[in-house]
């Protein structure tokens, strides 16, 4: 007698060349996965060949700012992409701007789009920065809480109270930081290496990681983003987090200045990281310089990819999709070898998975229910092309297509 389940996705290619294979779900999980297995269910989804991995995960969007170039000039953008960023700073001064007009009112509905593209194209887990300082408040954070609720089961969301614009040179960002934290904001977010001293630098990793051990949660912090090889606030957080015990919760994010390193003190970041089990999330499309991701992964660094922006100050392009994102990271870092092409498609899921704590996010019996189905039959059809699934699973449940492409167009709930 066949076993019955919610959903039985028949007919598709594992990675690792493992053959055709017949994937069962049941009560959110995967109940089994087997040739020809012996199992009926409410719904099939024949994948005719197509691969079937576990969702896409994108540790790093700044959510509260998607659609906005529109609102603003290309000044923040140019300066931005400036030959060796060494403009950057003055970037982040140009982009503010925008959080002059800060609403949550408007901003609940960009949010929305973005999201229903996640979800269209397999991107089920997000870490979400809103900016909190004197200017943006709390408008970011009221609106990506309220995003993360209306998405759930859907595209799950942890939101990042990130003091965008300093911690020590913004006055307004410590207090606003504890009442978005009392919000329920997910994960406490800093910058750095943007503070005007050493002195300031080292206090701001304290203070978020003081807000992270109050109340128990994770941290990412924007680290030497900028074409300057004697920014050190990378090392700074890693030495902080092994001090802390906060080993696994800590999350670096851009550390573009890495590229210039000299071999010698790259080693000892590495060293550093790995000791205090920190993973990097590198984006390499947005801007010029970026991490060394091959050199991290063979020293033994998680490292996985974000976003990062869709159409902002800093990115005018984006839309969610993961694969786009890989995609141009192989042309990026010449990572064309098929042996490349699986450890991108690896950043894009478990790394990335691994990076946001997001525990079982793995295709196999007992793990969560999520999942995406493809037309691609392999890894590398799937990033030369890099649609959106046939089929889209997140906690049991397969993702309502038409009405995510109805919300991306209308930012309506």
């Amino acid at each position: 007698m066949a076993t019955q389940n919610e959903i039985l996705i028949r007919g598709a290619s594992l990675r690792g060349d493992k053959g055709l294979a017949d994937i069962a779900i049941a009560s959110g999980k995967i109940a089994a996965i087997g040739k020809d297995l012996k199992a009926d269910a409410e719904i099939v989804i024949n994948a005719d060949g197509g691969l079937a991995t576990e969702s896409f995960v994108n540790p790093h969007l700044h959510l509260c700012k998607v659609y906005t170039l529109q609102m603003m000039d290309e000044e923040a953008l140019t300066s931005y992409h400036a030959d060796g960023m060494g403009r950057a700073m003055n970037a982040i001064e140009l982009a503010a701007r925008v959080k002059e007009k800060y609403e949550e009112s408007w901003i609940i509905k960009n949010v929305r789009k973005a999201l229903a593209q996640a979800a269209i194209h397999g991107n089920t887990h997000i870490r979400a920065f809103a900016d909190v300082d004197g200017q943006a408040k709390l408008e970011g954070v009221k609106a990506l809480i309220r995003a993360r609720e209306e998405f759930k089961g859907i595209v799950e969301l942890q939101v990042v109270a990130f003091a965008q614009d300093g911690w020590v040179r913004e006055p307004a960002a410590p207090e606003l930081m504890r009442q978005a934290m009392e919000l329920g904001a997910d994960v406490v977010g800093g910058i750095p290496w943007i503070e005007f001293t050493d002195a300031d630098i080292q206090t701001h990793v304290n203070e978020v990681f003081d807000m992270a051990q109050k109340y128990d949660k994770d941290v990412s912090m924007l680290v030497d983003d900028a074409g300057d090889s004697d920014l050190r606030s990378l090392e700074l957080m890693a030495i902080e987090a092994h001090r802390r015990g906060w080993h696994g919760r800590a999350l670096a994010h851009h550390a573009r200045a890495m590229s210039l390193y000299q071999k010698p003190y790259f080693q000892k970041v590495a060293a550093l990281l790995k000791r205090a089990d920190m993973s990097v999330v590198s984006d390499p499309h947005t801007g010029p310089l970026h991490a060394r991701v091959r050199e991290l992964l063979e020293e033994g660094v998680n490292v996985c990819f974000g976003q990062d922006d869709v159409s902002d100050a800093y990115y005018p392009f984006g839309r969610n999709n993961m694969l786009e994102v890989a995609f141009l990271a192989a042309h990026l870092l010449w990572m064309t070898t098929a042996r490349d092409m699986e450890t991108l498609y690896d950043m894009i899921t478990v790394n990335a998975a691994k990076a946001m704590n997001v525990s079982g996010h793995k295709l196999e019996v007992g793990a969560p229910a999520n999942l995406v189905v493809l037309d691609a039959p392999n890894v590398l059809e799937a990033l030369r092309a890099h649609v959106a699934p046939r089929a889209v699973i997140h906690t049991g449940r397969i993702v309502e297509r038409a009405k995510m492409e109805r919300v991306a167009k209308s930012g309506q709930w």
